[in-house]
């Protein structure tokens, strides 16, 4: 790949990761429950979802998705409804008693928030979408195409990484101060809750 076609990739990339959307909302609300160096299982568990989003496109199957409106939906409406799910969690969610140091005694495991991110992420029929437009433009279809997409991959991985954590997971460190006291956990609790709601209800909607 050309180094400004590169700069390119790298340029939308960075403008894709920095758009706000639910990706952005579970990291603030990991970096705020469970630490700023913790949030980073969620992180990537939703890049894991990017890179099976590429492979979904690179293999055809995002055609088939996007232009069948069925399958189209039911992945929309799917995605749409865990994120309402997640903002119903939070919403319901009671406050965790301080450890003394000012930080909630409950940290949730890894694994957990890995896994969410993944769903968060995948469950978005848009982001196929999004690839399929995306990815031809630098993709050069008379060269070997494995380094292309390798390429491709790493550099939009490596990019949302360092978005989400170093922007939005660092970002909600601002925030940290309410997490020492119950009714500031259940502001945040609150906030967070009716933002996936939200992000939710567009994606199904829009």
């Amino acid at each position: 790949m050309q180094f400004s076609l590169w700069l390119a990739l790298a340029g939308a990339g960075a403008m894709i990761s920095l758009t706000p959307g639910a990706g952005a909302i579970n990291t603030m609300s990991n970096a705020l429950t469970s630490g700023f160096r913790r949030s980073f299982w969620g992180i990537l568990g939703q890049q894991l979802a990017l890179v099976m989003h590429v492979i979904i496109v690179a293999a055809g199957v995002g055609i088939l998705v996007s232009s069948s409106p069925f399958l189209f939906h039911l992945i929309r409406y799917v995605g749409a409804a865990y994120l309402v799910y997640l903002g119903v969690r939070k919403l319901l969610a009671k406050a965790e008693a301080s450890d003394g140091g000012g930080a909630p005694a409950a940290v949730e495991h890894g694994f957990a928030m890995f896994r969410r991110g993944l769903w968060v992420n995948l469950l978005n029929p848009k982001a196929i979408v999004f690839f399929l437009a995306f990815m031809p433009q630098f993709i050069r279809p008379e060269r070997p195409l494995l380094p292309q997409y390798v390429i491709l991959t790493a550099t939009v991985v490596v990019i949302d990484i360092i978005v989400m954590w170093f922007i939005f997971a660092a970002g909600a460190k601002q925030l940290k101060h309410l997490t020492t006291s119950e009714r500031g956990q259940l502001v945040l609790n609150r906030i967070f809750g009716i933002l996936f709601i939200g992000v939710g209800i567009l994606l199904a909607l829009v």
